[in-house]
């Protein structure tokens, strides 16, 4: 047996603000001992164990986010630490509209989870949106699912479905302590909108509050997505006391600068779903003007052949 999947050991692990003793299996590969991959379709505890590890590395944790099952595994195969999905990707890819909690979406969302066992050298983690409109038990029976899946984590919103403002932070507490006594192991981003739905955001001190709220109900890390400014990221970073989760804005972030904020997790949300439907535009223009579509803006000089990316799907076990 690999030494790194040999023990169970106790370790300390930060969560809301307090150190609590949680056992999880080994601890992240080090030199001399399997990758991650060598454990990616055995060991689910090592997964879950190594995604809350990288939210407290020395860099921050840079997560693409993937629509799909060959985009997951392109990801994951240029290298990223992890991998995760984005929700108005996953509906779209469906024919439906992100966060309006819709069945049809939470059964896409759970099919991607489990195409994606097995699959990636990497954890991965699952955008819920707000739980698809469950209640408290329901949540928690989605968390259970991805996790029996093979989910390392979920990312689950504060905002109502159809953007029509926020829910009370108590009833959202409920949701995530669901989520943490059905599947404890799992790493629960809660994403707060307070500067994601509201034209005029309220004052920060309205967000800390419910990320105190949240990480007391058991959520592991704090995910701020619309907030740009260095300042209010320094605010949060040191008003919450866990990993801070910044939603990448093109033009305004770089990676090297979140990192000196302090930001533990840079995730692209729906950027690369928009990004890639945008190339598909533009190479489809460029063929119907007469032109090259490897010469189009906004589009790379070189293209993924047919035959590498049947590799990339591999085969079916």
């Amino acid at each position: 047996m690999p030494a790194a999947e040999g023990r169970w050991r106790t370790v300390a692990v930060r969560r809301s603000g307090h150190d609590s003793n949680v056992r999880r299996e080994s601890s992240p590969p080090t030199e001399g001992t399997p990758a991650y991959g060598a454990h990616m379709s055995t060991s689910p505890e090592y997964a879950t164990f190594h995604f809350h590890a990288l939210h407290h590395a020395d860099q921050p944790l840079l997560l693409p986010n993937a629509w799909d099952v060959i985009s997951a595994v392109a990801l994951a195969g240029a290298g990223y630490a992890a991998v995760g999905t984005t929700s108005l990707g996953v509906a779209a890819a469906h024919g439906y509209q992100d966060g309006r909690g819709l069945a049809e979406v939470r059964d896409a969302t759970v099919a991607l989870a489990l195409r994606l066992n097995g699959r990636l050298a990497c954890p991965y983690t699952v955008d819920v949106e707000g739980g698809f409109g469950g209640d408290a038990g329901q949540v928690g029976d989605l968390a259970a699912e991805l996790a029996e899946a093979g989910a390392a984590g979920l990312n689950l919103e504060d905002g109502l479905p159809g953007g029509e403002g926020l829910k009370d932070p108590a009833q959202q507490a409920e949701l995530i302590s669901a989520v943490k006594e059905r599947a404890p192991g799992l790493f629960l981003n809660a994403r707060i909108d307070t500067h994601w739905l509201a034209d005029s955001p309220p004052p920060l001190s309205v967000t800390l509050s419910r990320a105190e709220t949240y990480l007391a109900a058991g959520a592991d890390g704090v995910f701020v997505p619309g907030i740009v400014a260095d300042e209010d990221i320094s605010t949060l970073v040191a008003g919450i006391p866990a990993p801070l989760n910044i939603l990448f804005a093109p033009g305004r972030h770089t990676v090297s600068r979140l990192a000196e904020l302090g930001v533990r997790r840079i995730s692209t949300g729906s950027l690369l779903f928009r990004t890639a439907l945008q190339a598909t535009l533009t190479a489809a223009d460029a063929i119907r003007t007469g032109r090259q579509p490897t010469e189009a803006a906004g589009t790379a000089g070189e293209v993924l052949g047919y035959a590498e990316v049947q590799r990339l799907v591999g085969e079916e076990e």
